[in-house]
């Protein structure tokens, strides 16, 4: 590509980028509080884009009032860039880089999940400690923080409570059932999966990915991960129902 081409495609990416930071479609790639960094990032392509047009632009100007100010007429001579270097015409199919820039723009990529979830080990880490909880009510936790108490605190917090949890629904090579949430300490490159294992009223017909809210209480069951051996701890259900995918799929609790 000559840097005009460059300069569009540089364009075009800034756009993308700045598109995907003032839309829903950045919590697909990285965490949440990486949005700031992302639209400093998306306005410093247009810059160097822009400026790098207008560089040319001058060069070209320069070479042409060169070109015009030399007295004799030289022979015809090969094509020659703004810098004098022989111009060289790339095969057209180099054009076809610009494709994955367009995937970005049109197709918004799903977030992570059960295929990844089922292939990679738990990635369950001991916390650093247990936030109290609400004192009544059902608990509304997070498949982290569910899956880090029933493990590392061995219930201690969860005992006699209803707990609710959202997550999307997995299946192991034998069918059994796991609420999973993709946890991410950077970007979905680096997304790791926290899962629960199910018992109790699992719902008759399964699929995976599908997001549900589930009901339940602790139960000390346990099994480990067949992927690293990890440990997996067990929710006796006695209700799920099916909720839309949420605003962030990934779980950012690492980070807090």
């Amino acid at each position: 590509m000559n840097r005009q081409a460059q300069a569009g495609v540089l364009f075009l990416l800034g756009v993308a980028v700045l598109h995907a930071g003032t839309t829903d479609l950045y919590l697909r790639y990285v965490k949440a509080g990486l949005r700031p960094l992302l639209l400093a990032a998306g306005v410093v392509l247009i810059v160097t884009a822009a400026a790098t047009l207008w560089y040319e632009r001058r060069a070209a100007r320069e070479a042409s009032q060169k070109a015009e100010s030399a007295s004799p007429e030289r022979d015809e001579e090969p094509d020659t860039d703004a810098h004098g270097h022989a111009a060289h015409r790339e095969p057209r199919i180099a054009w076809l880089l610009v494709l994955p820039l367009f995937a970005l723009i049109l197709v918004a990529p799903p977030a992570l999940g059960s295929y990844s979830a089922m292939r990679t080990g738990t990635a369950l880490q001991e916390p650093w400690g247990y936030p109290k909880l609400p004192a009544a009510g059902p608990l509304r936790l997070n498949v982290v923080d569910y899956a880090g108490r029933a493990v590392y605190d061995h219930g201690r917090t969860l005992r006699g409570r209803e707990v609710k949890l959202t997550g999307f629904l997995a299946l192991d090579h034998s069918g059994a059932p796991y609420l999973v949430r993709m946890a991410l300490n950077c970007c979905a490159a680096d997304a790791q999966p926290v899962k629960i294992g199910l018992s109790g009223r699992i719902p008759p017909v399964l699929q995976p990915d599908t997001w549900l809210e589930v009901t339940g209480t602790y139960t000390p069951h346990r099994t480990k991960d067949p992927v690293n051996g990890g440990t997996i701890p067990y929710l006796n259900i006695t209700q799920a129902n099916p909720v839309p995918v949420p605003h962030d799929p990934y779980d950012e609790s690492w980070n807090n």
